[in-house]
């Protein structure tokens, strides 16, 4: 009877112990990776079938650890535009001619859907520059109201890879120049220098749902050369005379061109998978630590996917970027709950749609489980399984953003070459906590040139590396879930992205929405204390309509309109708070 207690003793504890090994080793961070970057999965980008089966995967082991699944079973539902493609009934004709939409036009994604019959005027390469030494006029002497505008594609500078034109020279830009001189619709062309094959680009949506309110297309040198017909020129003697006088220019023709454009943004519903482990003290449960990281990435590729590899259509199983950083989050999710010492509450994630520009952080920020003011902390994995064993590196942004982090982090820091990065704003999901004032940690191992190609593989991944990042990653949380006060917020640097290419003199100093998801304007998601936007009373979630007069529908919009300020300027900028208009003056 002894014996027979003890054995029904021992399968008691069994029964009720984790299911789950709750160490973190290198064989379950090769399950995790292995799943999650399997070819299966088809890249898991956002919205589609690989992407929810990578949310499934998550939830089940989120589940399984013995976590409080939040929301709707453990999925915060969200809806976004994913992708475009064309709708019935688009039509292109010039004069008698009529054409085939994918084989002789292609609209663009950003395209009003709209029915356009008028007359066009050629001008050059659709530029407008009039920036300190840098100039080009492409309208000089020319009308194009109420008329379609046809432009070359690229700007005067087609073999410099670094052309000072480039931020002038996309669609976009050349779709809100059109705009902005009363354009009844932009139709682009390729030159022979810009493009010897004359191949239309696909349709791809760019990650912004914002549409100009002109129909733009692109067409090839066939179509074109019908539209000159009657001029004496052509799309390649235009493009050679350009470059030989380097000098804009401008032609008017003597076509009619009808044009219907349809295109559909399909919007799709994908999710965050969010899930609890109670506090376990009756003071501090009621505060919150964060611990996510994103789990989409970008599918097959393709233009407008984010892929570096663009003409590449292959599975971009996304290893280290970032099923490394979920691999992380379950892990340390498993260790924690088995422990059950956390004195906090935390809250474990895994954010959709990173890669469409944090739509899924910003959609738990919009619409939190809990109180915010609750939440004491954010840490965040991205991309942490190429550890570099000579350096022994890994980077760790906003580190600025506590009084307390730089310390935490160098006390239990096991043997890191520790690069520390004190910014609050970064390109990844702990950027949208950063803005609502939560201190925030962002642990990587770096980008590697494999990232966003078709090579981030699991067989690349240094799993013992991995485990070493995530073991101090769950020292890191037992320390804030544990101690006695919360960490002291700080702002760390400004509260805006900095733009890539851009070559701005001046600044607002604001965090935009890139992704569109604002149709009436630009919103703000963040303003920098002491910038000028600031200064002018500016606030998070205005949102932006027109400054000095001019629209801004999107971030696009935004940094051309930034391209014509100068420093010490005042302008007027029109917004949105709560529903009503009105206009702040911003001394730059």
């Amino acid at each position: 009877m002894k014996y027979l207690s003890i054995v029904l003793i021992v399968l008691g504890f069994t029964a009720c112990g984790p299911k789950y090994n709750p160490d973190i080793t290198v064989a379950e961070i090769q399950d995790d990776i292995g799943y999650l970057a399997s070819d299966s999965l088809k890249g898991r980008k956002s919205g589609e079938a690989g992407d929810k089966l990578a949310a499934e995967y998550v939830r089940s082991k989120f589940e399984t650890a013995g976590l409080d699944l939040m929301y709707d079973d453990g999925f915060q539902y969200f809806n976004l535009v994913a992708d475009a493609e064309l709708a019935g009934g688009n039509i292109l004709e010039v004069g008698e001619q009529s054409y085939t939409p994918e084989l002789d036009f292609q609209p663009y994604a950003f395209s009003a859907n709209a029915t356009v019959e008028a007359g066009v005027v050629f001008c050059g390469y659709g530029l407008e520059v009039d920036q300190d030494t840098l100039k080009w006029n492409d309208f000089s002497g020319a009308d194009v109201s109420d008329k379609w505008m046809l432009a070359l594609q690229g700007d005067p500078e087609l073999d410099n890879m670094n052309s000072p034109y480039l931020q002038y020279s996309t669609e976009r830009a050349k779709g809100l120049t059109a705009s902005d001189k009363n354009a009844a619709g932009l139709i682009l062309v390729a030159g022979p220098e810009f493009n010897d094959k004359d191949e239309l680009s696909s349709l791809f949506f760019d990650k912004n749902s914002s549409r100009f309110s002109i129909p733009v297309l692109q067409v090839t040198r066939k179509v074109a050369n019908e539209i000159l017909k009657g001029t004496g020129e052509t799309v390649s003697s235009l493009e050679a005379k350009i470059i030989e006088k380097n000098t804009g220019m401008n032609l008017a023709t003597e076509a009619i061109v009808n044009a219907t454009i349809n295109v559909k943004l399909k919007e799709k519903t994908t999710e965050n998978v969010v899930a609890m482990l109670p506090g376990t003290d009756e003071k501090l449960k009621d505060e919150y630590v964060v611990v996510g990281a994103h789990m989409d990435h970008l599918g097959m590729g393709g233009p407008g996917s984010g892929s570096r590899a663009v003409d590449t259509i292959a599975v971009h199983n996304g290893a280290d970027d970032n099923a490394s950083g979920v691999s992380a989050v379950i892990q340390v999710a498993e260790k924690i709950a088995a422990e059950k010492s956390n004195r906090r509450s935390i809250i474990f994630m895994a954010f959709g749609a990173e890669e469409m520009g944090l739509v899924g952080s910003k959609a738990f920020a919009n619409d939190p489980a809990v109180d915010l003011d609750s939440v004491v902390a954010m840490i965040n994995f991205d991309m942490i399984g190429r550890l570099d064993t000579t350096t022994n590196a890994i980077s760790i942004g906003g580190t600025k953003t506590a009084k307390e982090t730089e310390q935490i982090l160098t006390d239990l820091n096991p043997g890191f070459e520790l690069a520390f990065s004190g910014e609050g704003i970064g390109p990844s999901d702990h950027a949208s906590f950063y803005l609502q004032d939560i201190p925030v940690f962002f642990f990587s191992t770096g980008a590697h040139p494999d990232y966003h190609t078709p090579r981030d593989d699991a067989e690349l991944i240094d799993y013992e590396g991995a485990q070493k990042v995530m073991e101090y990653g769950a020292a890191v949380l037992e320390e804030v879930a544990n101690r006695h006060e919360k960490l002291t917020f700080q702002e760390a640097g400004s509260k805006f992205q900095r733009s890539r290419g851009g070559r701005f003199k001046v600044t607002f100093g604001i965090m935009p929405d890139y992704a569109g998801l604002e149709k009436r304007g630009m919103r703000i998601d963040g303003v920098t204390k002491d910038k000028p936007a600031y200064r002018a009373g500016m606030e998070k979630g205005d949102i932006i309509t027109a400054i000095e007069g001019k629209p801004v529908k999107n971030i696009y919009d935004y940094m051309a309109r930034l391209q014509t300020l100068e420093a010490g300027q005042r302008v007027s900028v029109d917004i949105i708070r709560d529903d009503k208009e009105t206009v702040l003056i911003v001394e730059l």
